[in-house]
């Protein structure tokens, strides 16, 4: 399922697991390549924290485009086994939600740029449709990587 809103986009995935087992994949960066439905995280920068919590600054080595680059992002919303949320210099945020069920977790993956200084600039470079493919494919390697 996918939903937008204003400057907001998502998509959801209900996942047979415990939501303590994903937020534990989502709140470690070294994990964060293994499910990155993009394909642009390399890897996590060492000189992180090895599991996030609000307002934890962790690196992580990118590529887009043939293009390497390092960004530095912090963790701005945090509940454990419930919510976490990153953004870097461009205020843009990425956000998982988990809402635990009897045995499954729904995992609502969100990509919001209300707070960006460039809201416009994200528009039109299409970011509002091509990241429902990337959140799509994240949220099936994290159910793969938890369920396996």
């Amino acid at each position: 399922m996918t939903a937008t809103t204003s400057r907001v986009i998502s998509v959801e995935r209900t996942i047979a697991a415990p939501a303590a087992d994903i937020f534990d994949v989502l709140a470690r960066p070294a994990r964060h390549a293994e499910i990155d439905g993009s394909d642009t995280i390399q890897s996590a920068r060492l000189d992180g924290p090895e599991r996030l919590a609000l307002g934890a600054k962790f690196g992580m080595k990118m590529k887009f485009l043939g293009i390497n680059y390092r960004i530095t992002n912090t963790v701005v919303e945090f509940e454990e086994n419930t919510l976490i949320g990153w953004q870097h210099f461009g205020r843009h945020v990425w956000r998982y939600e988990l809402e635990s069920a009897a045995d499954s977790t729904l995992v609502r993956e969100s990509f919001d740029w209300r707070n960006t200084p460039v809201p416009k600039y994200y528009e039109i470079a299409g970011f509002s449709t091509s990241h429902l493919g990337n959140m799509a494919r994240t949220l099936e390697r994290l159910e793969a990587v938890v369920t396996t």
